[in-house]
């Protein structure tokens, strides 16, 4: 097959979805709200409720904010759950579903992040349903389109930028199914609980 008749726009769909489909969507059932907000050190950032966080900054539009710090610390602080699901509903997908797909604005200030794992995971499907409805409705020539302004390199295609955020969903998601291994074995070890 010649690479021109090749459909990039499903290819690039596809690296996604077939990481979501097999690797990750099945890790998250069953995701209980101590695991979401289960710090495994002192001070990770995290999702809480308004005015709990000790954190540098807290931001949200809801009764619960996310933790950051600008400049951010070095080195980088430790996350839960609550917080890396929070990064990539947010700063991950919504914001870009806004910036290329016609979505609400959405920022980190703005968004009421989810105070229990079932919201959190609502949220989710929800964005990444509307980022790859909206990666499908590029096609092929939409791919080769500069970024614009939108985005931190915007003489980049779009095809880039979907790399990108594919890229950041699977690092991160995988860090969301790693801490609740750690999670199980933790808890398992301390008081002979299962999932």
């Amino acid at each position: 097959m010649d690479a021109d008749e090749l459909d990039w726009n499903r290819s690039l769909r596809e690296q996604w979805e077939f990481h979501w489909n097999h690797q990750i969507r099945a890790r998250l059932d069953g995701l209980t709200d101590d695991e979401y907000f289960w710090s495994p050190v002192p001070d990770a950032w995290s999702v809480r409720p308004r005015g709990t966080s000790t954190a540098p900054v807290q931001v949200g539009a809801g009764d619960f904010t996310i933790d950051y710090a600008l400049p951010q610390p070095v080195p980088a602080a430790f996350s839960t759950i609550a917080w890396r699901l929070g990064h990539v509903i947010v700063g991950v997908l919504a914001a870009r579903n806004a910036s290329h797909f016609g979505a609400p604005a959405a920022s980190y200030e703005t968004w009421e992040y989810a105070p229990s794992a079932a919201t959190a995971l609502d949220q989710l499907q929800a964005q990444l349903d509307v980022w790859l409805a909206g990666v499908r409705g590029l096609g092929e020539a939409g791919l080769r389109v500069p970024v614009g302004a939108k985005e931190p390199y915007p003489e980049l295609p779009m095809a880039d930028l979907v790399l990108h955020i594919h890229r950041e969903l699977i690092h991160h998601l995988s860090e969301v199914c790693l801490l609740r291994d750690l999670y199980l074995h933790t808890k398992s070890a301390t008081n002979g609980a299962t999932r």
